[in-house]
């Protein structure tokens, strides 16, 4: 928006607001996206909430000081934390509340977030175990198969869900590892045929991208 001044010799001049530095622009974006979560409840249904953390914590009982650990703005160490009415997960990208019977999984259309939100479509509903239970009158003498399966089916909601999350930032972990084995072999097999100035930094930046990997497998552990 323009603003019009008058100077002393009786001139109107005009203020045009200075253009956004693009971290700032940037920032206002992160900031906005912070607020979307997707709730998906024991039916596998989701619904994507642009809502600001007051209304989270009220949903899910919980205090702000869980909740900030969840934050993408801020940096906090890998963690699980157990409450009464909530399981709070912080998982590099996997930033979710879990509750007995509702999921809800921060910024669900970023790309590594994306097939956790599918996965947890696909397994939270109890379909299976309403399935087997219709088939149970013609297949008990299946026997154990039966028992094996309904026991896997009959886990609680908040147990499943974090199954999936688990089972989802150990495959994350595990392809970063088989990427950084991709580089490193033919790097120490060209370092061993070629000692050279370049091959030793190219080591030394797959080692340094190792320690990294560990300590991120670790805070997960």
């Amino acid at each position: 928006m323009l603003m019009s001044t008058r100077g002393d010799g009786g001139g109107v001049g005009y203020i045009v607001p200075a253009v956004e530095p693009a971290s700032v622009a940037a920032l206002k974006k992160k900031t906005a996206v912070s607020r979307s979560w997707i709730l998906l409840d024991s039916t596998g249904e989701g619904t994507v909430l642009d809502v600001d953390k007051y209304a989270i914590m009220h949903r899910v009982q919980i205090h702000a000081r869980d909740l900030r650990i969840l934050d993408p703005l801020l940096s906090y160490p890998s963690t699980i934390l157990g409450r009464e009415k909530a399981i709070v997960l912080n998982l590099e990208h996997i930033k979710a509340i879990i509750t007995a019977e509702e999921v809800f999984l921060r910024d669900p259309l970023d790309d590594n977030v994306i097939p956790i939100v599918e996965e947890l479509r696909r397994r939270l509903p109890p379909s299976n175990s309403v399935q087997q239970g219709q088939g149970d009158m013609k297949e008990q003498q299946n026997g154990q198969n039966d028992i094996e399966g309904g026991e896997e089916d009959e886990s609680p909601f908040e147990f499943r869900a974090l199954e999936v999350a688990l089972e989802a930032i150990c495959s994350f972990l595990d392809a970063r590892t088989t990427e950084l084995e991709t580089a490193a072999y033919p790097a120490l097999d060209e370092l061993t045929s070629k000692i050279s100035s370049r091959n030793l930094d190219r080591v030394r930046k797959l080692k340094s991208a190792m320690t990294r990997l560990t300590a991120r497998v670790q805070k997960v552990l």
